[in-house]
């Protein structure tokens, strides 16, 4: 039997189902087989098939950088890991960036960069293949700028909320900027009737944007609500205790949305304390408060005030990791129906285990319309392809 007759007698259905389950890094070279490959690879179905398998096995995203240099590594979430207290995972790299870029946040599959420091141009970024796009730049020529990405999951839209800030941080001019239209432009928006200073702790879940805020009269705190569709501003009454510490973070809990912080036992270490606050009702402003405590009764890592909150994953475990890149590098996964810490070394980071700051995310998916989404915006948008290197593919 030759080549040709081998091939053909694999069913297209078949090798859909086979090329399915490889990364998208791969999926996106294989374009390049052929016309019926480029064709087979972006119909919607084989879309959605890849979409379902990828989400069934979500990954922890982790950023950073060195020398003016960004790396993307990703490693495997545990699944159903009852039973067991520790075990190793092994992160793979992804792409690197050969730019001083500032790293913004994180929506949907996608990284946002605000302001490089060569073009002023904020960029989209698909964190498995290393494509990228430019944004249309907003001349703003008064005070610093705050900017986040975020995603309709109704319109299936992407949209950038830029704010404007003044001498005391005071949010004063407010603009959106709504991608994948064939005219985009900056619109600016009403501000929300809360005079306030935005912290840099946020989510976007549900089709809205929540972030902590301070009011510029008393300083209190309070949660902004910024809904994506409408774009119109709420303001949520918290406990202030959810601002006592310095490692709060805000989270996606089954649905609601949850405040979340971290107390050290004294010296530093384990026994952590973790607070944590859901809001059972939007409209009712209704919070209600569980308080955990996490021992690592292996004793696997020692702690000194150099753990974050990642997130909570769609299974319902609260991820920690470590602030510093740094060997051995360690991930916490505390699930809080079972009340159980499972530690986590991850291995695979190289050269960059050299104490480098880290950004992570959980439950990470490739979706290839969203990344298909990135290479729409290349074509959409004029920008100069030759003002940031090109991202590497190997390592």
């Amino acid at each position: 039997m030759n080549r040709e007759e081998n091939s053909d007698s694999i069913p297209i259905d078949l090798i859909l189902e086979i090329l399915s389950r490889l990364p998208a890094k791969s999926i996106t070279r294989f374009h390049c087989v052929s016309k019926l490959w480029g064709s087979m690879l972006c119909r919607p179905y084989f879309n959605e098939l890849f979409l379902t398998i990828s989400s069934a096995r979500p990954r922890l995203l982790f950023a950073f950088s060195k020398h003016g240099e960004w790396r993307f590594f990703s490693s495997p979430q545990p699944q159903n890991p009852y039973g067991k207290s520790s075990f190793v995972a092994t992160a793979d790299f992804h792409t690197k960036f050969s730019q001083n870029l500032n790293i913004c946040n994180y929506t949907s599959g996608l990284v946002y960069f605000s302001a490089m420091w060569i073009t002023k141009a904020d960029v989209i970024c698909n964190p498995s293949t290393g494509h990228y796009a430019m944004l249309p730049k907003l001349l703003l020529t008064y005070g610093e700028t705050r900017s986040f990405f975020l995603f309709d999951p109704v319109g299936k839209q992407f949209k950038v909320l830029l704010m404007n800030k003044i001498n005391n941080n005071e949010t004063k001019d407010i603009h959106i900027l709504t991608l994948g239209t064939r005219k985009v432009r900056w619109r600016k928006i009403q501000q929300c009737p809360l005079i306030h200073i935005v912290s840099h702790e946020w989510i976007c879940m549900n089709g809205a944007l929540y972030y902590i805020a301070y009011n510029i009269d008393d300083f209190l705190g309070y949660i902004v609500c910024f809904d994506v569709r409408s774009e119109k501003f709420k303001c949520l009454n918290l406990n202030q205790d959810c601002f006592s510490e310095r490692s709060t973070k805000l989270i996606y809990y089954k649905g609601k949305l949850g405040v979340v912080n971290l107390k050290y036992a004294h010296g530093g270490g384990f026994p952590l304390k973790l607070c944590m606050w859901v809001l059972e009702d939007v409209e009712k402003q209704e919070w209600t408060t569980s308080v955990y405590t996490l021992r690592d009764e292996d004793r696997v890592v020692k702690v000194y005030y150099d753990l974050f909150i990642v997130g909570m994953t769609a299974t319902g475990e609260i991820v920690l990791a470590k602030k510093k890149v740094c060997k051995p590098f360690y991930v916490f996964y505390f699930n809080l129906e079972r009340n159980t810490l499972l530690s986590v070394e991850i291995q695979g980071f190289g050269e960059y285990q050299s104490c480098c700051s880290v950004h992570a995310f959980v439950d990470h998916v490739e979706d290839l319309n969203v990344y298909a989404f990135v290479e729409h915006m290349k074509k959409t948008y004029e920008y100069d392809a030759t003002s940031i290197s090109p991202p590497e593919q190997k390592l």
